[in-house]
Order: structure tokens, then C-alpha cells, then sequence
């Protein structure tokens, strides 16, 4: 359910950007006869329309529970709305739209909706083509690799790590032996698992995982993509146990599977660069003393898409990291 504190932060937010520009009260601007040009609410000699308000709202609607909770959650919608109307009414009557505080936020947020409404026609300008989609995947086919892995973890401390029977490397890979000649053997591999968890001796995966390239450490990722399939190989050592892995299947991802994080890719790499070429060309100038020296631009590859510049309030930003 919507918060109500969280809808009426984005109702005055939206409010407030309409005072700035000294907006004239609303007004139906479709025929009053029609089921989205009658008045819904009326706050003094302001009337808002089914449409107005459905538009202004209708994100919120878009979180909804499900039918059930429609009509409740319209309702609250709606009170927060007028509500909403009523002090941004009571604001400008008072004057308080002039005051130096308002006027900062008022226009902060004109800045910010002018800035995420370009942004945005920027990226709709970003979108790559289904040829670039496809001759990015070609380029980088290695890149979209997988491995379907088995682990075998194999415990150098039993019970206590102090008091506990400590295995040696070499006793642990002893015991890692066992268990693979038992696999290679044809014994069933959930009983393998079961029987080695209830020791308390180890871990085996009973099936194996899929990993994509960047999704294991650099160590482990360097042995998954050498192993042949069916292959084992130690991967590491640690005082607490031995690892070793067994490389199951190798395949690749198709551009199916991949087409949107590439198009997400592509499209972030346009907009850094476009970026970067306005900055360019409008001759941005900072003071480095008081800004300090630029630190190393982020890659363009890994910008996402919906990271728009914002001048977000520092204290909403705290409220996000709640």
C-alpha cells in the first residue's frame, strides 16, 4: 500500500512546480458531458476533471493491491489531493511562494523537470537498432559464455574451530577422492550429498550451477572457463576447507536471452557520450578550489540508463536510504 506521507511528498512536489508558474485555476479542458471531463473535486473556485486527476495520479494508481483496494485507495488519493490543493491555495495567498526558501525549491524543481523530461527524450534518441543489438552480441560472443559447475567443499575443522579435528590439505583431498570416485562410480549424486552433509565432513552441490562470465571470483571464474566438461580441478585452499569443482556443461546465451542488457548496454554508452559532448560544447566551467580536481570519469559502458542527473533534496535522500 502507497504511504500516505509518500503520496503527499509527490503531490506537493508536482504543486509546487505548478505555482511556479503562476498556473490560473484548473479547468475541465475536455467536454464536461464526457465520463473524463466532469468534476471530481472542487477546492474553492478550482474544479479538477476525471482526466486531470487521473493523469496526475495515475502512477500511484499503477501500485494499487489489486481491484479490491481501488476504490479505497482512489478515495485516499483524492483527499490527499484536495488537501494537497487547498495549502498550495492557502501558500500562494499568503504569499508565501515569494518567500526566498520557496522560491529556491520552486525553482530547483522546474530545473529538475525540465532536466528529466530532456533526459529522457535523450535516451528514446539512444535506443540502438536490432543490427547494432545483433552485431554487438557477434563482437562479443565470449562475454555471454556459461558454465553449469559442481562444488565440492570438504571441511578442515569439525565442531569447534579451536578443540575440533583439524584435516590436513592432503587428508581433505583424500576425502574429496572418495567422493569423486563414488560419482564417477554411478552413484546417485543427491545421496552423495545427503550422506556427506550428515558426516559434517563437507558439501556437495547435488546439482550443478550456472554462472555466467563476471559472476565468480577472478580465481574461480579462471579455472570454470578452463576445465574441460566432466573435468575436476583444486580451486582453492583455505584454513577452513578445500574447494575443488567439477565443470559440468559449457554453453553460451543466445541474443535472446541477451538482447535487452545489451540494448541497456548500448543505450548507456550513446547517452554517457552524449553526455559528455554537451558538457563539451556548452564549456562547463568549475572552480577547482572549491570543487576539488574532476575524479576519473565512470566507464560509459557502465552507466545505467535511468541514472539522470538529479538535485534531489538531501534530506529526501536520506529518506531513500531508510
Amino acid at each position: 500500500m502507497i504511504g500516505k506521507q509518500v503520496v503527499l511528498e509527490a503531490l506537493v512536489a508536482g504543486t509546487l512546480i505548478g505555482v511556479a508558474f503562476a498556473q490560473a485555476p484548473t479547468s475541465p479542458s475536455v467536454e464536461a458531458t464526457s465520463p473524463a471531463g466532469r468534476v471530481v473535486i472542487k477546492v474553492g473556485e478550482t474544479q479538477v476533471t476525471q482526466a486531470e486527476f487521473e493523469a496526475r495520479i495515475g502512477d500511484f494508481e499503477k501500485q494499487g493491491e489489486g481491484e479490491g483496494a481501488s476504490e479505497k485507495k482512489r478515495r485516499d488519493l483524492g483527499d490527499d489531493y484536495a488537501s494537497v490543493l487547498l495549502l498550495s491555495q492557502l501558500a500562494v495567498a499568503n504569499h508565501l511562494d515569494s518567500s526566498p526558501e520557496i522560491s529556491r525549491q520552486l525553482a530547483v524543481a522546474r530545473m529538475q523537470v525540465l532536466s528529466d523530461a530532456e533526459f529522457a527524450s535523450l535516451m528514446r534518441q539512444a535506443d540502438p537498432t536490432t543490427e547494432e543489438i545483433s552485431k554487438y552480441y557477434s563482437d562479443h560472443l565470449s562475454d555471454y559464455d556459461q558454465v553449469q559447475i559442481r562444488r565440492l567443499f570438504i571441511w578442515k575443522r569439525h565442531g569447534n574451530s579451536k578443540d575440533g579435528q583439524v584435516l590436513t590439505a592432503q587428508a581433505a583431498s583424500a576425502r574429496a577422492d572418495q567422493i569423486r570416485q563414488a560419482y564417477a562410480s554411478g552413484v546417485d549424486v543427491k545421496k552423495l550429498s545427503d550422506d556427506l552433509r550428515k558426516s559434517g565432513d563437507g558439501m556437495l552441490d547435488p546439482e550443478p550451477l550456472a554462472f555466467s562470465r563476471g559472476e565468480l571470483s577472478p580465481n574461480i571464474e579462471k579455472v570454470a572457463f578452463a576445465l574441460k566438461e566432466s573435468e575436476w580441478s583444486d580451486v582453492e585452499d583455505t584454513p577452513a576447507a578445500v574447494l575443488f569443482m567439477q565443470l559440468v556443461k559449457r554453453d553460451r546465451r543466445q541474443l535472446g536471452q541477451v538482447s535487452s542488457s545489451i540494448e541497456k548496454e548500448l543505450q548507456g554508452q550513446r547517452m554517457q557520450a552524449t553526455l559528455d559532448d554537451l558538457k563539451k560544447k556548452a564549456g562547463i566551467w568549475m572552480d577547482k578550489e572549491y570543487f576539488g580536481n574532476a575524479s576519473a570519469p565512470a566507464s560509459a559502458a557502465k552507466m545505467p540508463t535511468s541514472a539522470r542527473p538529479t538535485l534531489q533534496e538531501p534530506e529526501n535522500q536520506q529518506e531513500k536510504q531508510k
